[in-house]
């Protein structure tokens, strides 16, 4: 992924760079759940012992990202910390159905899960 964009209404927004961090944090969030995240066991216990095992998304991985708010100043403000998770997520998922014509129902789409998707 090379570049990610958000348009958010959140009302009169206060904090603009603060509010701005927070759409890209849960955006950056979304990304690694959905294309890394997933815990794996080994008999019966976590694989990985800390987070150099873990399957997170890594910071040289992080696509630029763009935040635009949608101008509301006659609004009230609206509460935004979690409200770029499902969207980011339901985005990347959607343009994976679209570039292999097939939607692959479970997270993380990972490498292994789209060439077993595209073989079954």
């Amino acid at each position: 992924m090379r570049r990610l964009w958000a348009a958010a209404d959140a009302g009169l927004v206060i904090n603009p760079d603060g509010a701005a961090n927070q759409i890209e944090g849960g955006m950056v969030q979304a990304m690694s759940w959905t294309l890394k995240e997933q815990l794996a066991y080994r008999d019966g216990r976590p694989a990985a012992a800390g987070w150099e095992d873990y399957p997170i998304l890594r910071f040289s991985e992080v696509p630029e990202i763009e935040v635009r708010f949608v101008e509301a100043p006659r609004e009230p403000t609206l509460g935004i910390g979690e409200a770029s998770q499902g969207p980011t997520a339901a985005a990347i998922g959607n343009a994976v159905a679209a570039a292999l014509g097939l939607r692959i129902r479970d997270l993380p789409l990972s490498n292994e899960r789209i060439v077993a998707a595209l073989l079954a």
